[in-house]
Order: structure tokens, then sequence, then C-alpha cells
């Protein structure tokens, strides 16, 4: 009769299956087994006997630990600094784009070429308001004394209405006066006429430069503006490749703010020279038109001496033509 062999018990079952999970979690976590060590075998039969089913999610936890290191090392670009690039690309994301911000930023030679064109932009404007109000005065001031030079009929006349100093006409007549007495003994009547007239010439010229004066800054801001903001731009772009051959990236939220930095200095040198030039422009025409007017009141003078010449020859002639009767 065959013997039948006594099976294990099941003490010792439960046993190795604990064994095998336990060994099934440390090849699914490396990682995790080297950081934290490995408890001893349990000394008490409650300990040993924990089921297999128990260990196991208790590795899954470990496991997903263990694969996310790897994952995030794998991101890492190799042979790179990542610190400074991270630094490097959180400075360019926290640039501020607006145009005072961008002057903050920008290197100390393009700041002082920003502060020029700014002081230009304001001479300009300056000039315009107050070489407009000049202008606009000065010629309703002379529309009106050449008004009063047309109804008068002779030079002592037009002193008499023109006694106001510092106006246009008052300095007129008292030239033409003036040069009539120096002239009292002259018999050449046309001589007198062509000093008359020289000396009004001289006045007109003199008016019309007056006038000018403030306008030739105007050309010169017009002119030169544009070509101090590109200087600005070249030195502010240099800035940029030299940044670039710094911290070795293209990368646009590195490079873009100083080039924005570099074009706002060739913006601030348009915004100084346009205004300028068409501000010129404007004043060359009005100043024309003063001079102009200038030129009316010089000939309305000029008409008055001749007329007085004229009934000075023939208060002259009347005895002669008496004496000779």
């Amino acid at each position: 009769m065959t013997r039948i062999q006594p099976s294990a018990s099941p003490t010792t079952s439960r046993a190795w299956r604990a064994i095998a999970a336990l060994m099934f979690s440390l090849v699914l976590a490396p990682a995790a087994m080297a950081d934290e060590p490995v408890a001893p075998a349990a000394s008490t039969p409650a300990a040993a006997s924990a089921p297999a089913d128990a260990a196991a999610p208790a590795a899954a936890p470990a496991a997903v630990e263990a694969g996310a290191a790897p994952a995030a090392e794998r991101t890492v670009p190799a042979g790179e600094n990542v610190e400074a690039l991270v630094e490097d690309t959180s400075l360019g994301m926290a640039h501020d784009l607006s145009p005072w911000g961008m002057y903050k930023n920008a290197d100390i030679i393009v700041k002082i070429v920003m502060i020029g064109l700014a002081i230009a932009s304001i001479i300009t404007w300056t000039i315009w308001i107050a070489k407009g109000f000049e202008l606009l005065g000065a010629k309703r001031r002379l529309r009106g004394e050449v008004a009063v030079l047309k109804k008068v009929a002779s030079l002592k006349e037009a002193a008499e209405v023109s006694n106001k100093e510092g106006t246009l006409a008052h300095t007129l007549v008292h030239d033409a006066l003036e040069e009539m007495r120096l002239s009292a003994n002259a018999r050449e009547k046309e001589g007198i006429k062509e000093r008359v007239a020289f000396r009004l010439e001289r006045l007109v010229a003199a008016s019309g430069r007056n006038m000018s004066n403030g306008t030739g800054v105007l050309a010169t801001i017009g002119s030169t503006a544009p070509f101090v903001g590109l200087f600005g731009t070249v030195w502010g772009i240099m800035n940029s490749f030299i940044g670039i051959a710094k911290t070795q990236t293209t990368n646009l939220a590195v490079v873009a703010p100083g080039i924005a930095e570099a074009l706002l200095a060739t913006a601030l040198g348009l915004v100084a020279a346009i205004p300028a030039v068409v501000i010129y422009n404007v004043f060359a025409r009005s100043i024309a038109g003063y001079k102009a007017q200038v030129s009316d009141a010089s000939a309305q003078v000029l008409l008055l001496v001749s007329r007085d010449l004229d009934h000075q020859g023939s208060e002259r002639a009347a005895p002669h033509m008496v004496k000779v009767g």
C-alpha cells in the first residue's frame, strides 16, 4: 500500500509567496530601494504571512517615482548651463517693452542719444510756439502800418502818425527823413532817391534776418536728428550681438529687447526731425510773406520821398519863374 507524503504546511507556503513579492518589487523599483533601506525579514509569523497582494500596491508608487526621475533627467540638454539659460530666459521675458521701460534698460550711450533727441524735439516745439506768435503779431502790426502810410500825403505827416518807437514804419520814415536832411543841399533828386532806396533796402533785409532768428536751429535738427538716432541704433544692435555671443543663445526672448531698445533711438530721431523740417518750411514761407509786407511799407515810404522831392523842386522853381517874368 502506497504511503502518502504529507503536504507543505500553509505557513511555509505563505512565506514563500511574500518573499517572491518582495523580490519582484525590488526588481521594479531599484531607485526607491536605494533611497530607502530594505526592512529585514519579519521574525514573527504574522509579518511573514503578509499577503502578496498587499506588497504589490506598495511597490507601485515607488515604481512611479522611480520612473519620474529619469524622465526629468532626459529633458536637460547635454553640455549646457541650465541655470544660466533659465536666468537669461526669465530676464528676456521680464523685459518691459514700453518706451519708458526700453529707455531704462538701454545702454548708457543709447540713453544719451535718446536724451539729446528729446531735448531737440522740445526745442523744435518751443521755437514753433514762440516764433509763430512773433510772426503773427508782426504781420498784424505791419498791415496796420502800411494802411496808415497809404493814407498820408507827405513824409512829415507819415512821421507824425508813426511816432511810436520800435515799429517798422517809424524806423523807415525816420531813416528816410535822416537821409533827406543829410542831402538837403544836393541838387540831383535822383541821387537822393537812390540813397533813400538803399537805406530802406538795408532795413528790409535786416528785418528779414531778425525774423529768421531761430529757424536755423530747426534746419539743423531736421538734417541731423535721423543720423543721431541711427548712431544710437547701431550702438544698441552692437551691444545686442555682444550679448548673443556671451550667452551663446539666439533665443528671441533674450535678443528682441536689446534690438527694440536700439530701434527706439531711430524712432526718436524721426520724431525730432520730421516736425523740425515741416515747421522750418512753414516758417520759411511765412517769413517770405513778412518780408514782402516790409517791402510794401518801404515802397510806400519811397513814394512819399519822391513826392516831397517833387514838391520841393516845384517850390524852388516857382520864385525863379516869377523873377524871369
